[in-house]
């Protein structure tokens, strides 16, 4: 059958998915289970995405899992959150449909898939505002063994080199204390053992460790279901999106074969990973002082938004942020790779770290989020005394605590000193020099911090006083798990900029996860999920697994429209 420019099909099928990360894999993986023929196209040679070097939480209010888990939470509860976070724009469908149908979702996938969720007993909300929850939200995926996959295990996106350790093996937050201090329990050392044991087993068959977990493990599982039901094609491109009339019908994909025309009778759902690293897009977009680093995959560069736009969709863009951010450092190893690392909670809300800008002065809660760590250092609309901005403590908390790529305990800084990665200063005046501020600021800034840490209370920005920031904390360190006093030379600083996590802004789609034309109406055919829809929470970040739950449940969403069943659970919810 012809297209309507005249070429004929290479194939027909119910269901393309474009993008192999959790939203594109989800709906892959629904359409097969009701029914579709479906084929999921990827650019890369793995499956993940950003998913895959992400923690992989998934934020569903009101599930059955945490009710199970004795660790109960509420749609309403979640709503008054959302409400007291966004304002007006907490009345919008798209909210009120993954607010119903995230429960639904969760159970759908665990009875017909591998997917298994599991709450931690605390993951709290990001804002300290009512409705919020320190547990019951956020779940995690259950570890996965990678074995399991064969050969294809080496298609999964590995997570980011820099949280890795021995050669390719992941680190949960429960290992790190472990493997630090083996010999301090019986407890330890046993759990070492049994970490070391399976690493070097999985060495002699793989490239990495296969005991999987966090983004990883959500991945993998996606992947094993994939293999039996859904055609993947890698290193295949969205080129062009068909239009017959005013209905997507199909899409233009350059393959290592050539270019192949695809037919998709039941729609076409983008799931490319958002902005990434489209320089069109993040000039468009992001603020200037935000496009130099992303940490999404190389391989993500705006295809599906940029071809929607072409084939008549919107972009939505009136946003709080068009991104959500995270300060990363950034270091060239002697190979030559460029070392992002993002700095998610492992030292910024450790005690005795504090963040300065260029003036010398605080101009954040260094242990709330990752988001709105940068969103302070962007509130002075990208004027250079706050970017780079620089995280300076001394030589004990690099003992304790490591600072990004220093692991905790690291004796010999020279690899990070002479990189110029790490900055030093026997004095806290030397240190100024070193990183160009004023000495007098800098050390009444210190002088400050290292009073409030003695009383326990941060009279600026309240460090340590919500659950989030004690969650992340040292609760050995008191008074404020958050605040230790800075001793006695020397002092080190890191510098730290602004990169992208995931894109806000992106396609305006409707509650069925449908992509919308300019009059509001839907695209026939076309559907959008992940990063590439707009922000479901409008730009901001409320909690651990708000880009990933989204994903999921709108991936759901857009297979089971476009195979005729979403109504039905519709009714339900």
């Amino acid at each position: 059958m012809p297209a309507q420019d005249g070429r004929r099909w290479d194939l027909e099928i119910d269901l393309l998915v474009v993008g192999a990360g959790a939203a594109g894999m989800t709906a892959a993986l629904v359409g097969a289970c009701e029914g579709l023929h479906t084929v999921l196209c990827e650019k890369s040679n793995m499956v993940g995405g950003t998913t895959a070097t992400s923690a992989g939480t998934v934020w569903i209010p009101g599930n059955r899992q945490s009710k199970e888990a004795g660790i109960p939470d509420t749609v309403e509860a979640a709503r008054t959150y959302l409400a007291a976070m966004l304002g007006e724009r907490a009345v919008d469908e798209r909210l009120e449909a993954f607010l119903r149908m995230g429960p639904i979702v969760l159970d759908y996938l665990e009875k017909r898939t591998s997917l298994r969720f599991t709450p931690p007993p605390v993951h709290p909300d990001y804002k300290n505002l009512p409705g919020a929850a320190i547990s019951g939200r956020a779940l995690s995926t259950v570890p996965f063994d990678g074995r399991k996959l064969g050969a294809d295990f080496e298609r999964v996106r590995p997570p980011r080199p820099e949280f890795m350790v021995l050669g390719g093996m992941m680190v949960a937050k429960n290992d790190i204390a472990p493997l630090l201090h083996p010999l301090r329990s019986a407890r330890n050392f046993v759990h070492v053992s049994r970490l070391l044991v399976r690493q070097t087993l999985d060495r002699l068959h793989f490239s990495r460790g296969t005991r999987l977990i966090m983004g990883n493990a959500l991945v993998a599982r996606l992947f094993y279901d994939l293999r039996k039901s859904v055609d993947i094609l890698f290193e295949t491109e969205l080129n062009e999106l068909i239009r017959t009339g005013d209905q997507v019908t199909g899409a233009v994909l350059a393959a290592p074969s050539g270019d192949m025309a695809i037919r998709a009778r039941r729609g076409i759902v983008l799931a490319t990973g958002g902005i990434g690293w489209s320089a069109e897009l993040r000039d468009r977009l992001l603020p200037e002082a935000a496009r130099r680093y992303s940490l999404a995959p190389s391989s993500n560069t705006g295809d599906g938004i940029l071809v929607a736009e072409r084939a008549g969709a919107v972009i939505d863009d009136e946003l709080e942020s068009p991104a959500l951010w995270m300060p990363s450092s950034v270091m060239r190893q002697p190979d030559g790779h460029v070392s992002v690392f993002p700095h998610i909670m492992l030292d910024r809300a450790k005690p005795g770290l504090l963040a300065v800008d260029k003036t010398g002065r605080r101009f954040v809660n260094e242990a709330d989020s990752y988001h709105d760590f940068v969103e302070g250092m962007l509130r002075s609309n990208g004027r250079p005394e706050r970017v780079p901005s620089f995280l300076i403590c001394d030589r004990s908390f690099i003992d304790d605590y490591g600072l990004g790529l220093i692991h905790p305990g690291t004796r010999k800084l020279d690899k990070y000193l002479n990189a110029g990665y790490l900055l030093a200063g026997d004095s806290i005046e030397a240190l100024a020099e070193k990183i160009g501020v004023a000495a007098a600021e800098l050390s009444r800034t210190i002088d400050r911090y290292n009073r409030y840490a003695e009383v326990g209370i941060d009279e600026e920005f309240g460090r340590g006083a919500s659950e989030l920031n004690r969650f992340n904390g040292d609760p050995l360190n008191k008074p404020n798990p958050c605040l230790r006093r800075l001793g006695p030379g020397p002092y080190y600083a890191v510098a730290v900029w602004p990169s992208d996590l995931a894109s806000s802004a992106g396609l305006r789609t409707d509650s069925r996860a449908r992509v919308l034309a300019p009059d509001g109406k839907p695209l026939k055919g076309l559907y959008a999920a992940g990063n590439d829809a707009a922000s479901l929470f409008r730009g901001t970040y409320p909690g651990p697994g708000t880009m990933i739950g989204p994903a999921i449940v709108f991936g759901w969403s857009a297979a089971m429209d476009a195979a005729g069943a979403l109504d039905r659970y519709l009714i339900q919810a």
